[in-house]
């Protein structure tokens, strides 16, 4: 008798995707055969074990299921894997497939946010060849001018009726592994960004020419364009906001809620759907939205225009890159200004970095005003100093959720959260700075960590910020739990008394210790001793942060992308008390420079080297 034919399936989900995944799974196997054995793989990074449970009671006889935990798999390149909106790692795990499974000929990975109206095992069965994929047109694609342009400038597919969506594949997983496709993968991340559809994009750029596309009945996305018959479709995908579980009036709905009802998550499916908000609502709508823009912005911008480029020493004007949409209430010619003065900001930075000099401003600051000894109260004990403080951390607070909301501060990631936790005595945290919204990311980070509530968090600021900054941030800088910095002695000798007594009563200080803010400067600086003259003088120990960061799809009223900034909170380091003073600050700070370079390479996957000309002659007046 002849041997059962094995079909290999594969999932990527979290628990968050778990009750559309046994949606999937009923559908699945509702209309499975007999003659075939259906091997289910469910690729995995974080899944509680309940929910494991539930899905496993979806095993027959002639179907299987396994849940295959990633962690290990990823763990040297989960820092490249880019994500965005509602995308999350899970969905670069079919990438794996052929090197984690080199058992299998081929294989078939399918999202979950699916409903299966006809056996897979008729997909599984298609003649692939030597192509390395077979997958149907990407419906999305099809259907705006604006995405098949982004398909074929800068995806680079022949046509854009050959760009295929690849959340319903067909594997030919030895092809796959003849061409060596995870290192070309991993190759082409460090080297090529596509933002609009991610993982998607590389699968379409690296599989060009050895794609068998398929009827579009194998991925029917419920998008009003009669090209087929309902009664024809074999698979109707939910993709991007298209979610019966969020919208009333989505296509194909009936065929969502006919499985959905057979699941034991149809009532958690049920309320999803009524707990979910306009607001929510309205957010997914403007990330299609987005989505479109973004795709318009890459196709308009192929070329030397999609780098700052540089030509004969300036910085050229690439305004096209700008989305003048993205910025209300500026007319190109203000706005070409403030991206002009921004290209004026990175050339003093790479004249600076040509020069070694690392720890000067690039910024135009108000000119510094001594701060005199009677002119700073550090503790705000003055009944009306305490007032203003009281009433600056309030409007902080405030200030730092609307930036949060409007996406001018974006963190993304933050990564050793119980670094920050564990440490119970005073300490120094240390960062880079490239960004006057930085401290704030610190802050949302401090709140996050739920430290806010039992210690507080002081920023070491400059002398002119704090005696000649005008407007709202001076008001910050004066009177939002900051110390400043002095030139005059009698201020700084108070200055480090505040900071022996903050440190001895448990809190934390924010310092920078490359002395200078450099605007979205990637590259850990030098370091100076001061943070760590502190920490080794009152025996607590560094924190040392280092904030990575990535283009977003937002654009700042400069013209430039808006920076997502991936928190890198480190193990704290402690100083040695056999060793003296100027020892542990030597130590120390050597440790913090070397946390932050391996944070930097392992983050953007190159060697920290600075541009630095060491010949004399060279060495020039750049600030002025």
């Amino acid at each position: 008798m002849e041997k059962t034919k094995v079909i290999p399936i594969f999932f990527a989900v979290d628990d968050g995707y778990i009750p559309f995944l046994a949606v999937a799974l009923s559908s699945l196997i509702e209309n499975s055969s007999k003659e075939y054995h259906y091997s289910i793989k469910i690729l995995y990074t974080d899944i509680k074990e309940e929910n494991k449970k539930k899905i496993s009671k979806y095993e027959k006889e002639n179907v299987n299921i396994e849940f295959v935990d990633l962690n290990y798999y990823i763990e040297e390149v989960k820092d490249k894997l880019y994500t965005r909106d509602y995308y999350s790692k899970t969905t670069y795990f079919r990438l794996f497939i052929p090197n984690l499974y080199p058992q299998y000929n081929k294989a078939l990975y399918l999202d979950s946010d699916i409903v299966i109206l006809g056996d897979i095992a008729e997909l599984y069965n298609t003649q692939i060849e030597n192509n390395l994929v077979a997958a149907a047109p990407d419906d999305v694609i099809q259907s705006q001018k604006v995405f098949q342009d982004y398909a074929e400038k800068v995806v680079g597919v022949a046509h854009y009726n050959k760009y295929f969506n690849a959340g319903i594949l067909l594997m030919n997983l030895d092809e796959f592994r003849k061409f060596n496709f995870q290192d070309k993968f991993l190759y082409l991340l460090e080297t090529i960004k596509f933002t609009v559809a991610q993982d998607q994009d590389y699968l379409n750029r690296l599989c060009k020419g050895k794609v068998k596309i398929i009827e579009k009945t194998w991925n029917r996305m419920p998008i009003a364009v009669n090209d087929i018959k309902e009664e024809d479709i074999k698979i109707i995908h939910y993709n991007l906001a298209y979610k019966p579980w969020h919208f009333e009036d989505i296509l194909y709905k009936e065929y969502f809620w006919k499985y959905a009802k057979k699941t034991e998550f149809f009532n958690e499916i049920n309320k999803i759907k009524n707990e979910y908000t306009e607001e929510e609502r309205f957010k997914d709508m403007e990330q299609y939205k987005n989505l479109k823009d973004l795709a318009q912005k890459e196709a308009d911008c192929v070329g030397d225009d999609r780098k700052y480029a540089k030509e004969e020493g300036k910085y050229k004007k690439y305004f096209k890159y700008i989305n003048l949409k993205d910025i209300k209430g500026k007319n190109h010619q203000e706005l070409e200004q403030k991206a002009q003065e921004r290209l004026n900001v990175l050339e003093r930075i790479e004249n600076l970095e040509r020069n070694g000099i690392f720890d000067v401003d690039v910024e135009e600051d108000p000119p510094t005003i001594p701060l005199e000894a009677e002119n700073v109260d550090y503790f705000r004990n003055k009944g009306k100093n305490k007032l203003k403080n009281k009433l600056a951390n309030k409007m902080g607070e405030i200030f730092l959720r609307n930036i949060l909301k409007e996406e001018k501060l974006i963190v993304r990631q933050v990564n050793g959260i119980e670094n920050l936790k564990e440490v119970k005595t005073g300490a120094m945290v240390t960062c880079n700075h490239f960004n006057p919204f930085d401290s704030f990311a610190i802050e949302t980070v401090f709140k996050k960590a739920g430290l806010s509530k039992k210690k507080k968090l002081y920023k070491v600021i400059r002398e002119g910020n704090y005696t000649n900054f005008p407007g709202l941030y001076g008001f910050f800088f004066r009177n939002c739990d900051t110390l400043p910095l002095s030139s005059n002695t009698s201020t700084m000798i108070k200055f480090v008394k505040a900071v022996e007594t903050i440190l001895n009563n448990g809190d934390y200080i924010l310092i920078y210790p490359e002395q200078s803010m450099w605007w979205n400067y990637r590259k850990p600086k030098p370091l100076k001793n001061g943070a760590y003259k502190l920490a080794a003088k009152n025996n607590v120990p560094i924190i040392p942060i280092f904030i990575t960061m990535q283009d977003s799809s937002k654009t700042g009223e400069d013209g430039f992308p808006i920076q997502e900034y991936i928190v890198n909170i480190e193990k704290p380091i402690y100083p040695n008390k056999d060793l003296s003073e100027r020892e542990n600050v030597e130590k120390m700070k050597s440790e913090n420079f070397e946390i932050w370079k391996n944070v930097y390479e392992r983050f953007y996957k190159i060697p920290l080297k600075y541009n630095t000309v060491q010949n004399e002659e060279n060495k020039e007046a750049i600030n002025e």
